[in-house]
């Protein structure tokens, strides 16, 4: 099995991601993401603070996979993201545990950072679905995807929840160690919204199918969130959810940049709303600003403004 996967999805040339890297994961190489060809993962757990729609009643059973192909300053997972924290597991242990999450009645089996193990998750999913797995898969990203990888996907993910970080590529240069990100990442969009669509929503409230599209407003940078929230309305269904994050705070390297160093204040998020309600988001998400410096928990609104969790 593994030889075949290596073949198809070119681990012994690695290019799953837009760095494409070209290097041997086969033989040990580490590319810009630092993964080898082994699954690495940090923990997994039900979830309870997940958009409604994601969370249900019992909970996403999320797995956060180690590594990743961007370098945000601010990641508030940095230390599995960016400093590889995590056990390396095989394709069939990956599949176990997404049984063990569907046997502890999680809503979904949430992937949390996925994009460097494609071609493991795939295989994974494929046994777990041969031994009964049949509860929705969420692919959880950064959108910094390649298209090709994106459609090796097709039929395995159910519900996309991209995260769409900037409209401006000096501020993704900036924050994040990346070139050429808004191209990237709405192109990705697109495609994931042709594989799945917008949202389908079951009896009881959680999400089956379709996309999800999260944005983390920065401090001292509105005009970005306010463009990236611009391009969701112009550029995708109405019917799209749409998720705004509030929940920014000062962590790993951003503690020593002084644009970034501080939460946001209740002015720049009195902006994010009121542009929000201006031009009419229909359905999504937006988080209430936390009142102290260390309310970090997310606090969802339904439709945007209207009803309350």
């Amino acid at each position: 099995m593994l030889d075949t996967i290596t073949e198809e999805l070119k681990l012994e040339n690695c290019t799953l991601c837009p760095h494409k890297c070209g290097i041997n994961r086969n033989g040990g190489k580490i590319g810009r993401c630092k993964s080898t060809n082994k699954v690495k993962i940090a923990l997994y757990s039900i979830h309870n603070f997940e958009e409604p729609c994601i969370t249900g009643e019992n909970g996403s059973g999320t797995i956060f996979f180690s590594n990743c192909n961007l370098n945000c300053v601010y990641c508030q997972n940095y230390e599995i993201s960016q400093l590889g924290r995590g056990t390396e597991i095989t394709i069939a242990e990956l599949a176990q545990i997404f049984l063990i999450q569907q046997d502890r009645k999680a809503e979904n089996i949430n992937l949390v950072t996925p994009t460097s193990y494609v071609p493991q998750i795939i295989e994974a999913i494929k046994l777990a679905k041969n031994k009964g797995l049949n509860i929705p898969i969420i692919y959880n990203t950064n959108s910094y995807e390649n298209i090709e990888t994106l459609k090796m996907l097709e039929g395995y993910i159910d519900v996309y929840l991209p995260d769409l970080k900037y409209s401006d590529n000096i501020i993704g240069k900036k924050f994040s160690k990346i070139d050429n990100y808004f191209e990237i990442a709405t192109k990705a969009i697109k495609e994931m919204i042709r594989q799945v669509g917008t949202p389908k929503i079951n009896e009881n409230g959680v999400i089956q199918k379709g996309v999800i599209i999260r944005h983390l407003v920065l401090p001292n940078n509105i005009e970005n969130s306010i463009n990236v929230i611009k391009w969701i309305k112009e550029n995708m269904p109405n019917e799209v959810y749409v998720s705004i994050m509030a929940q920014y705070f000062p962590t790993y390297q951003a503690k020593e940049i002084h644009e970034i160093n501080r939460k946001l204040n209740k002015e720049e998020w009195e902006k994010i709303e009121n542009y929000i309600e201006k031009i009419n988001i229909e359905n999504g998400y937006i988080q209430d600003l936390g009142e102290h410096e260390e309310e970090y928990v997310p606090k969802w609104n339904f439709n945007g403004l209207d009803y309350n969790f």
